[in-house]
């Protein structure tokens, strides 16, 4: 594709191709057809256990996956401005949505996350959430950047204001491994934005504070906690046969559709489908998919240290942190390595509210790191 689009085309296309990080497109790709793999092969007993048609999710799967990567595709075209824009009206929207949640969502496993739109069942805060990154490095930037003229604009205060308001909708519903992902990511980007030491202990000792009264305030976390610590103290059946498939995949795995765990874990289709790729595809293939992710988030870091606009840096370096603390989340509780935590393994879990927010998230997250060029021609 690279000799089919000149370097001297000046249409949309042409130039977003030779700005775009192809690297990181790449790798994304790459995850894409991994996930499609995965979900071909985990999903269709799943499927049967509940009484649907056998390839119900893998079709409802790649029916979502072209919109999601027309999204991102679309998201990157856009300059930072309009990404700042952009985010902006769908945090606003999304923040409305997940507060409608709380009086006409639909309650699955004691949470109520979910509203339906017709035939469709939407999770309002997989949007929240990469919006409201990009919103609050913003708020930090226009901060720092005031500061720096001479003038006063409290960008701290209203991104502190954002974060207790969507802190307080997500534990609302409640949904503590969202809240989890937004502070840390928060945080980074307070922390990044000149954040003074005395609010930096401050915030974690907060963030301790709020971990604990979780834990005494909300069964589930305690019980999760409780069972990651001591294994005899509840039931562990959905992580012993995860750790059980690794077992049996050894290094090479029994081959795509062949193993067994998808056969009686629940959610092997999405929130412990790297316990199907351990054991199908092996300990090799697992290495190769923690490495394409690792190469997304580092990639991305890489292309924002050239980078002098902070609010660039802010948002894209939040988008990257998300993608892959949600990654590193999934595969640590499929290892029993962090405590079991029902997270998508990005673009490759099931999911139709997480895969169109994934392609939003990515696609302003290679919008941000396209290369752009100052006043006088030099690439930054």
């Amino acid at each position: 594709m690279s000799f089919a689009v000149a370097r001297t085309d000046s249409s949309i296309l042409g130039r977003w191709w030779w700005t775009v990080d192809r690297w990181t497109l790449a790798a994304l790709a790459c995850i894409v057809l991994m996930g499609a793999l995965l979900v071909a092969a985990a999903s269709p007993p799943v499927a049967q256990r509940i009484g649907l048609p056998t390839f119900y999710f893998v079709q409802r799967h790649l029916l979502l996956l072209g919109p999601s990567l027309l999204v991102m595709i679309g998201v990157s075209l856009l300059s930072p401005t309009s990404v700042r824009r952009l985010a902006m009206v769908c945090f606003l929207g999304a923040l409305g949505a997940t507060v409608l949640t709380l009086f006409a969502g639909v309650e699955i496993k004691g949470a109520t996350r979910w509203i339906h739109l017709g035939p469709l069942s939407v999770q309002p805060s997989e949007f929240l959430k990469p919006a409201f990154a990009v919103v609050s490095a913003w708020f930090f930037a226009r901060h720092h950047a005031a500061r720096e003229a001479g003038q006063r604009f409290p960008g701290n205060l209203i991104a502190i204001g954002l974060y207790l308001l969507t802190v307080a909708v997500l534990m609302k519903q409640p949904d503590f491994g969202m809240t989890f992902v937004i502070s840390a990511v928060w945080f980074a980007q307070f922390f990044l934005a000149g954040l003074p030491i005395l609010f930096v202990l401050g915030l974690a000792v907060m963030g301790v504070t709020a971990l604990v009264g979780a834990y005494f305030t909300f069964s589930h976390v305690a019980s999760r906690i409780d069972r990651f610590l001591n294994p005899a103290s509840g039931d562990t059946y959905q992580v012993d046969r995860s750790l059980e498939a690794f077992v049996n995949g050894g290094l090479l795995g029994t081959g795509p559709g062949q193993g067994k765990v998808k056969l009686s874990l629940p959610d092997a289709h999405a929130d412990f489908i790297f316990a199907v790729a351990g054991e199908e595809l092996g300990l090799f293939a697992t290495l190769a998919i923690v490495a394409l992710f690792g190469f997304v988030v580092l990639r991305g870091f890489q292309r924002l240290t050239r980078d002098q606009d902070l609010f660039v840096v802010l948002a894209a370096g939040g988008l990257f942190t998300q993608f892959g603390l949600q990654a590193l989340i999934h595969m640590g509780s499929s290892l029993h390595l962090l405590p079991a935590k029902g997270m998508t393994l990005p673009f490759i879990s099931f999911g139709g509210s997480s895969l169109l927010a994934l392609g939003f998230g990515m696609g302003m997250a290679l919008a941000l790191t396209r290369t752009r060029f100052g006043m006088h021609g030099d690439k930054r």
